[in-house]
């Protein structure tokens, strides 16, 4: 354990609780959308579902009308629970983050050819912004997208991708790594998605050969996991982050 991981879990409480105005208050703020007009009834029920969540002494700070029979609420209550930090253990990918040039020496080093990565939206997504941000030369808040790198052949498909056109796609280029951006939909359609096209490839008898990585906003790497996927990636991820894990876990591979 290094000295910083000692500072951490000195200066680390045990057991938290939500922190509003003093120390383990437990005050909370949280809002919702009710499908009933907005009126003194409805504020009143906005309240009474926050006293069966299990806050204490809510209140209805900010409510407003969304027409055609809904409104939104915002309250402010206090939460009684707490958690153990001590029992909490996140699964996530065990890589170090190297810099772009850092990233493209070691796949010159390791590969001796460029990596050929394909990334999309698949089935019904139409949300480029995240695939975007990781593949285009641009990238995102200053972190240049896999475009930008040298030894990196990055083809990006776009949004509302079928999981076949992806595979053949795959195929064609020889694909390295498979980049899959995939925005929280309704009824979970997100998860038949990403399944499917695992699938797919187990049927194709690629699985073992591509790297298979999935992004979005609530996409863990735990949930990406269980889906049959190499890595997840949520908010805060950038293309030196998807990067360094394909080429540590193409390695990896290779002296298997």
């Amino acid at each position: 354990m290094s000295t910083h991981d000692l500072h951490h879990e000195e200066h680390t409480p045990r057991w938290v609780k939500p922190y509003g105005d003093t120390h383990d208050d437990g005050r909370v703020q949280l809002s919702f959308t009710l499908p009933v007009a907005l009126d003194e009834n409805s504020k009143e029920a906005a309240r009474q579902m926050a006293l069966q969540m299990g806050l204490e002494e809510p209140s209805v700070v900010h409510s407003e009308d969304m027409g055609q029979g809904f409104s939104f609420y915002v309250v402010y209550g206090q939460c009684k629970h707490r958690v153990d930090m001590a029992r909490i253990k996140v699964a996530k990918p065990e890589f170090e983050v190297l810099d772009k040039d850092a990233i493209n020496a070691k796949i010159a080093e390791s590969m001796g050819r460029k990596m050929v990565v394909v990334g999309a939206c698949i089935e019904t997504d139409a949300h480029t912004v995240g695939i975007d941000a990781i593949m285009n030369m641009k990238g995102f808040n200053g972190h240049k997208g896999l475009e930008s790198y040298h030894e990196v052949r990055a083809i990006n498909m776009g949004a509302q991708v079928d999981s076949e056109d992806l595979v053949a796609r795959a195929i064609e280029e020889k694909a390295d790594v498979i980049l899959v951006s995939q925005v929280v939909t309704q009824k979970n359609i997100h998860l038949d998605n990403l399944t499917r096209l695992s699938d797919l490839l187990e049927a194709e008898g690629l699985r073992e050969r591509v790297i298979l990585v999935v992004g979005g906003p609530r996409i863990s790497h735990e949930l990406a996991k269980e889906l049959g996927y190499d890595a997840g990636f949520g908010p805060g991820s950038y293309a030196e982050n998807v990067a360094s894990f394909a080429i540590d876990e193409w390695i990896k591979r290779k002296a298997a």
